[in-house]
């Protein structure tokens, strides 16, 4: 009898073939969770805590099988009983813990710090319900409450508790764990999410996610990134990072005294990677435990200086966490106090230096600032982002600290990403390549195959393949319909003005009336969105609604409808993704030059053998290099040239718009067309901001995104000529492995002793 066989019989005493799928989810839940739990942890004496704020780590069933290497085998078994391991995965709610690419990074680091053998868990929380569930009701996004916490699900609860002290009274957490297996290896790390027992849902009113944001007894864990947008969300989100850091930083205390440190040696024991701003206070929580332990001020700093590193994911201003330190004193007293002095410190080591305080003269406190100071390693996360926080964002700290400063450029688990997201094109591969590529990522002898008929063949048919399973998805998920005959065009991340969706949306605009003048493009076209917007974003919110609009015409008009498709994922998530990007013949990345610090989106299309339109910006850039300018489809403006406009005020949205090409395009957005659809207020809105401010300068490169997706559209055309580029694409994907990118961190500012099996 096999394990599987023993596990279903034991838990619903029937064969496999009788189970339905539900069941089934359950089965196998049980099989790898106990497998998991039989590999042990690591005992080595250094340890990395990788803090974030999100782990958007997606199901894990697959994944999880997968990397215990038992995936064939139980899906070899489950189909000889008629059963299919992606109906059953459907049964799996996906963790709601967190929302963006920032999460997804982590997710893959954790992987990928598994994969190699390295000690590392994760720190953040528990979160009961995301950011939200999204749906679309009369062409607006609406916020509801996500659940994924069933009982059938990863968490572990683990008998560990601390004590967290805030201003008015103290919290006990508990924590949770979800263990984190890596590609073949026989050791395992672990998500440690930190949580409260007296968290209470049905405060939540009417399903949403409105909830009393002052009663932080029962709201703490509930939702990531509360809406800050007034007084109460502010402390609340303030209330959420501190007993984030606290927890692990006492955890990180107990995990080091159990090995032997004496704390004074903390550093020989802990290595603390910050991922973005959310949990640098971490720097101040560690100074006050180590003091409280008996340790002098002075030894505390230099001890947290020396183990604390710090990851920046952006260049927008708004995106460098700060906050009033009124608002610190009403949450975190004991933090603030430490603050000051820690500000004192650099105030007067750096006098009239403004750019590089703590505390400002407003009396905000810089996140960031605390991590660049009393951290020793900042890192950027794309060459071209590297070099512009070295010359613009952070260049008043690089002038003083350049030592601190380097480049590791994101990557992704290709577990999770090929052999997960597309297992046709995988096995495909290990039929003409080997499978070494599985363990070393390196799929450069794919260039030998490039002008081979049969594998171009073969490569479209797996393409073709995909569109398939994606137009079922979409059937099953959404009830839409889409064809796959057609070009398939994604773009697919959060809502963000930088990353210009209302600039697709505006093509969508020109393709219509291109259309309407009686221009049939050879291949219909389907152009593909998913996203959320924060709830407090109005006008991202807008551009939610320009899309679903423009959607809704186009579906209606029967001149257009057969070659011009439009659709809005309701809900996108790592699910979603999965479907999306093994369909895709068109990458969108399409953020302004000098704002997106990586993306790692655009790596997953790469791999998966999806053509890049992009701008020279984040990681676009070495996807280019990598490829050359035959591989790649760019357009817009330089990043030198950007940053110019924003440091001279010379851009005039008002100018552009004036275009012959460009005005049509824009009003169409409040026409009669748009109007009889869409909210008036919406469109009047989002219409006026581009017209009159457009920070995020869509129109300056309109024209060249237009003519550059008019030129690949027609270039796909030729079959054979396209695949061979996207053949390119595949076979240089392997630099940007996540693998890669934490061999990096480790050789260059963890130093962890890799585990061999």
């Amino acid at each position: 009898m096999t394990k599987l066989e023993q596990y279903t019989l034991d838990l619903f005493n029937k064969p496999i073939r009788e189970c339905t799928d539900q069941e089934l989810y359950k089965v196998l839940l049980d099989l790898v969770r106990d497998s998991s739990q039989d590999l042990p942890t690591h005992e080595d004496k250094r340890k990395l805590y990788y803090f974030s704020a999100e782990f958007l780590i997606g199901k894990l069933l697959s994944n999880n099988l997968l990397n215990l290497g038992i995936y064939d085998e139980v899906n070899d078994e489950l189909i000889a009983n008629g059963k299919n391991i992606m109906d059953i995965e459907q049964a799996e709610f996906e963790p709601s813990l967190g929302n963006g690419g920032l999460g997804r990074l982590a997710a893959c680091f954790v992987d990928s710090i598994t994969t190699l053998g390295l000690n590392g868990d994760g720190v953040g929380l528990n979160y009961h319900f995301g950011l939200f569930k999204q749906v679309f009701k009369e062409n607006q996004q609406h916020a509801i409450k996500d659940p994924w916490i069933t009982g059938d699900d990863w968490l572990i609860k683990s008998s560990k508790t601390y004590d967290v002290p805030f201003k008015d009274f103290t919290l006990t957490s508990t924590l949770y764990d979800i263990d984190v297996l890596g590609y073949n290896q026989n050791k395992r790390n672990r998500l440690r999410l930190f949580d409260l027992d007296s968290v209470n849902a049905d405060i939540i009113e009417d399903g949403t996610i409105h909830f009393d944001k002052t009663n932080i007894l029962e709201n703490l864990t509930l939702f990531l990134y509360p809406d800050d947008s007034d007084h109460e969300g502010e402390l609340l989100r303030i209330y959420q990072q501190y007993f984030m850091v606290s927890n692990g930083a006492q955890l990180i205390i107990d995990e080091a005294i159990e090995k032997g440190s004496n704390l004074h040696d903390l550093a020989d024991y802990a290595v603390i990677q910050i991922n973005d701003t959310h949990p640098a206070f971490v720097i101040p929580e560690m100074i006050r435990l180590l003091t409280g332990r008996g340790i002098d001020f002075d030894e505390a700093v230099e001890i947290v200086q020396s183990m604390t590193a710090f990851t920046n994911h952006t260049i927008l201003a708004e995106a460098l966490e700060k906050w009033p330190i009124n608002a610190l004193e009403d949450v975190i007293p004991e933090i603030v106090e430490i603050i000051r002095q820690l500000d004192a410190r650099k105030k007067a080591e750096f006098p009239g230096n403004t750019a590089v305080e703590i505390i400002d003269v407003h009396g905000n406190v810089h996140m960031a600032n605390i991590a660049i100071h009393y951290g020793f390693s900042v890192n950027g996360v794309a060459a071209l982002h590297s070099d512009i926080l070295k010359a613009e964002t952070l260049k008043d700290f690089y002038e003083i600290y350049p030592e601190k400063f380097s480049n590791k450029t994101n990557g992704i688990t290709f577990r999770r990403w090929i052999m997960d997201a597309n297992k046709e094109l995988a096995d495909y591969l290990d039929n003409l390549i080997g499978t070494e590529w599985r363990n070393n990522e390196n799929l450069e002898s794919l260039l030998d195959f490039q002008n081979d008929i049969e594998v171009i063949e073969k490569l479209r048919a797996i393409k073709f393949n995909n569109k398939l399973r994606l137009k079922k998805h979409l059937q099953d998920t959404m009830g839409v319909e889409i064809n796959e005959h057609s070009i398939i065009d994604v773009q697919i991340k959060r809502l963000h003005e930088y990353k210009r969706q209302q600039m697709n949306a505006m093509y969508v605009i020109y393709k219509y009336f291109d259309i309407k003048a009686g221009n049939i493009p050879a291949t219909p076209i389907t152009i593909l969105f998913g996203g959320k917007a924060a709830n407090a974003y109005t006008i991202a919110r807008d551009i939610i609604h320009l899309i679903l609009t423009l959607s809704e015409l186009i579906a209606n008009d029967p001149e257009v409808s057969p070659h011009l498709q439009v659709v809005m994922v309701e809900n996108y998530n790592v699910a979603h993704a999965q479907y999306l990007i093994p369909a895709a013949d068109i990458s969108e990345q399409i953020s302004l030059a000098s704002k997106e610090a990586s993306g790692t989106g655009n790596m997953k299309f790469m791999l998966n053998g999806a053509l890049t339109l992009g701008t020279m910006d984040g990681a676009n850039v070495e996807i280019h290099g990598l490829v050359g300018d035959e591989n790649i489809y760019t357009f817009g403006q330089s990043s030198e040239y950007v940053i110019n406009l924003y440091n001279t005020g010379g851009y005039n949205s008002n100018a552009f718009y004036q275009r012959d090409t460009i005005k049509p395009i824009i009003d169409f957005i409040v026409s009669d067309e748009m109007l009889a659809l869409g909210d008036s207020t919406r469109l009047n809105r989002l219409y006026n901001d581009i017209i009159s401010k457009d920070w995020f300068m869509a129109l300056l490169d309109l024209e060249d995104y237009i003519e550059t997706k008019e030129k690949m559209l027609a270039e796909y055309e030729d079959h054979t000529a396209w695949t061979q580029k996207t053949i390119v694409n595949i076979a240089k994907a392997g630099f940007f492995s996540s693998d890669r990118t934490i061999n990096q961190y480790n050789e260059e500012i963890w130093h962890l002793t890799p585990h061999k099996n």
